[in-house]
C-alpha cells in the first residue's frame, strides 16, 4: 500500500503527481502483470538470454 504525506499548503495536483510516480518507480503494475500468468523457469531464462543478445546487438550497432 502506498501512502503518500500531503504537507501544509500543497496543491492536491502537486501530491497526486508524487502518488504516480511513486506508484510507477515502485513497479505495482508491472508486478501485477507478471502474476497474472506463470511462465516456467526454463522459458523465463530463454528469454533473458534473448534480451541480452538483443541489447549487446544494438551495442554493437550504436559503437560503429
Amino acid at each position: 500500500m502506498l501512502i503518500i504525506n500531503v504537507k501544509d499548503g500543497e496543491s492536491i495536483d502537486r501530491a497526486l503527481k508524487r502518488y504516480k510516480r511513486k506508484h510507477r518507480n515502485v513497479g505495482v503494475i508491472k508486478e501485477l502483470r507478471k502474476r497474472k500468468e506463470f511462465t516456467k523457469p526454463s522459458v523465463q531464462r530463454r528469454h533473458e538470454v534473448l534480451k541480452a543478445r538483443y541489447k549487446q546487438e544494438k551495442e554493437m550497432d550504436m559503437g560503429l
